[in-house]
């Protein structure tokens, strides 16, 4: 089962969550860091890199000599990765998005596949949980790539968490699509509220089952527990604002390690989404 941990702003707690909730299983997991832009699970696991690998994203390369100058790889090319100015073809690697239409629709084929490096992938381990997350290149602002190249080193057996950018942008999605779940991590303030909302409309569209962690619960208001449950999206754990929690996440301790309740919580977690995802 996939599970994507996400949340509709940064700073709710949701690389906690996902880093504690795959600590606490007693059975094959595997942890992936899609936030590519600022990984920081590993900041938590601190797991022994054992692999290395350079990710690519297609850019397009020009056969001048071949090219009959019709226009049609700029006209199928919704962000102007390439253009032809008079009998020139330019191309803005940084704009492309890496879909090969170009490619496909060049009558003379002229346009060959090339790549530019996006960033690293990284896998490694930590005690029982398999790890893996990706740095993009500094610089580089297309992440959607990078974190299918993470992606594609999920397991195919056991459980897989996936901690997903903040937000609801494309990255997010890109580590959404296909999950099983998604659990996504509020905090019950009207940001977090706003966000939230963000964040349901992005799971409806793809059609996944999802529940809720409200951490810091005994904070703010009550309009996200009156939100879920007008939108009938199960609460499945509220963390109260605790010194002890903020200290541990401040040092980079996880939460099961200073209290076996907590590894509980975090496993009795799983077991909840593991059902729904049932349903």
């Amino acid at each position: 089962m996939i599970v994507s941990v996400a949340s509709g702003k940064g700073g709710t707690g949701k690389t906690t969550v996902a880093t504690n909730m795959a600590y606490s299983l007693d059975e094959k997991v595997q942890l992936l860091d899609c936030d590519v832009e600022e990984p920081n699970a590993h900041l938590f696991l601190n797991p022994e890199i054992e692999f290395t690998e350079p990710a690519y994203a297609m850019v397009p390369e020009v056969d001048s000599e071949k090219c009959s100058y019709c226009n049609k790889c700029a006209e199928i090319c919704r962000y102007s990765a390439i253009t032809l100015v008079g009998e020139t073809v330019l191309t803005f690697p940084e704009l492309c998005h890496g879909c090969g239409g170009c490619v496909e629709v060049c009558p003379e084929q002229a346009i060959a596949e090339g790549r530019r490096e996006l960033g690293q992938v990284e896998l490694g381990k930590c005690g029982t949980v398999d790890f893996g997350h990706g740095r993009l290149r500094v610089g580089e602002a297309m992440s959607p790539p990078l974190i299918k190249a993470v992606r594609n080193h999920a397991h195919e057996q056991g459980a897989v968490i996936i901690d997903a950018p903040p937000g609801t942008s494309c990255p997010v999605i890109a580590a959404m699509n296909n999950a099983d779940f998604v659990l996504l991590v509020t905090e019950p303030t009207p940001f977090g509220l706003h966000d939230l909302q963000l964040a349901v409309e992005a799971v409806k569209l793809l059609k996944i089952p999802c529940g809720l962690v409200i951490n810091r619960s005994d904070l703010g208001t009550d309009k996200v527990h009156k939100y879920a449950q007008k939108e009938g999206i199960p609460i499945l754990l509220e963390i109260q604002f605790d010194r002890k929690i903020a200290e541990a996440y401040s040092r980079g301790n996880m939460l099961a390690d200073i209290n076996p309740d907590w590894r509980k919580s975090f496993a009795g977690l799983y077991r909840k989404i593991e059902m729904l995802a049932e349903c």
